[in-house]
């Protein structure tokens, strides 16, 4: 699974290099498809537990994760922590993200370099991902 091996490496970091490699890797959150650039972005897409402006597209085609999301890249380590669940869950099993904890940020060891609002709000993405998936899926 793509998601465990960059965690993986995520693990093997000190704290204050964790935050750095989430900036590093904002730059691996891929661009929109065409077809979700050219409309204005629903509502329904839009992550309101996070105070960035962050909108989540997410569903099960053939038992596998279709993923793409929006976050400015003025805030990168919100953009950072969707470029790897992106990354990360894109065409893996949708078993696989529906059996993600809710609190990745704790799992993932990033809970003493991110503040309450930033763990609140990524906890709303992982939400939302689950719930687009879960009725993508029927």
């Amino acid at each position: 699974m793509k998601l465990t091996s960059l965690i993986a490496e995520l693990h093997e970091l000190e704290p204050e290099e964790k935050l750095e490699w989430l900036v590093e890797f904002a730059d691996q959150l891929p661009e929109l498809s065409p077809d979700l650039v050219r409309e204005p972005f629903p509502e329904s897409c839009r992550v309101q537990e996070c105070q960035t402006a962050v909108h989540v597209w997410a569903q099960a085609v053939d038992g596998r994760v279709q993923i793409e999301a929006d976050v400015p890249r003025k805030s990168p380590t919100v953009r950072g922590l969707v470029a790897l669940l992106v990354v990360g869950l894109q065409g893996e099993p949708v078993s696989v993200a529906l059996a993600l904890p809710d609190d990745l940020v704790s799992h993932w060891g990033l809970s003493a370099v991110l503040g309450m609002t930033r763990q609140q709000g990524f906890r709303g993405v992982v939400a939302r991902v689950k719930r687009a998936l879960l009725d993508s899926a029927g």
